[in-house]
């Protein structure tokens, strides 16, 4: 028969993947969106996290380079 997992171990397990979910989501986003208006949203700007339909960018720069520009503000 096998023994069962211990209850601390199991509980402190979920404990750590659950309060490091955020981080492991966040990182799924990519450092720069273009907007389908063509703007250039850098992770960490004022619109960035309110842009939901957009192109991913590896860097600002590609970003511009494909015709998008920077934010205003």
């Amino acid at each position: 028969m096998k023994t069962p997992i211990p209850f601390f171990p199991s509980v402190f397990l979920a404990f750590v993947l659950f309060a490091f979910s955020p981080f492991v989501a966040a990182s799924d986003e990519p450092p720069v969106k273009k907007s389908e208006s063509g703007i250039c949203h850098v992770k960490g700007s004022t619109y960035y996290s309110r842009t939901k339909n957009y192109t991913p960018y590896q860097s600002l720069e590609a970003c511009i380079k494909s015709g998008g520009r920077r934010p205003k503000r």
